[in-house]
């Protein structure tokens, strides 16, 4: 049996402990990001009178409860007009329209209602021939000839959330086993 070199224990022992360092990184700045308004407030009112920790859980718990307020709030039939109307708003400003709806429908894709926002993951020869690219397709028409076409949604690198959308003959695509999730 060959002894292993050092490089060789280093690099298989980052290669295991990085997915968990990573996994609480990630968790942990999410505990932030929801922690942090909650707490700000939680802090304000008992100053100095509770332990470090008590504001960040306390201002968790306070954002989720929040969210979920708000999620009740867009729930019923008034909350629905005027989020409709937030969206309007949100539309007419040129730079922000773009990376909201790009959001709105991903976020859409994953949850809620309108889940099927992307229906399926298909292959398109994209930027050139000879190069496959991951695409999501967002619907499809026929055109006067008769001929069937994919909306795609073509994303970009390195952020997702903005992309292309192109109309793409079908018989140009190729079929994925993918679902949607794998795909995203």
């Amino acid at each position: 049996m060959v002894p292993k070199s050092f490089k060789y224990y280093i690099f298989t022992g980052l290669l295991s402990i990085l997915p968990v360092a990573a996994t609480y990184w990630i968790l942990l700045k999410l505990f932030q990001f929801f922690s942090t308004p909650g707490a700000a407030i939680v802090e304000f009112i008992f100053k100095d009178k509770v332990p470090k920790y008590v504001p960040e859980l306390a201002g968790f718990i306070l954002t989720i409860l929040f969210i979920s307020f708000a999620g009740m709030v867009v729930s019923n039939v008034l909350g629905k007009r005027i989020y409709a109307w937030f969206e309007d708003v949100l539309s007419r400003i040129p730079v922000v329209s773009v990376v909201y709806r790009t959001i709105k429908q991903i976020t859409s894709s994953l949850s809620g209602p309108n889940r099927q926002a992307f229906k399926k993951v298909v292959y398109i020869e994209y930027p050139r021939k000879g190069i496959w690219t991951l695409t999501m397709v967002t619907g499809e028409s026929i055109n006067k000839t008769g001929e069937k076409y994919y909306h795609i949604f073509v994303p970009t690198t390195p952020n997702p959330t903005s992309g292309y959308m192109l109309y793409i003959p079908q018989l140009d695509t190729l079929e994925t086993e993918m679902s949607v999730e794998e795909g995203l």
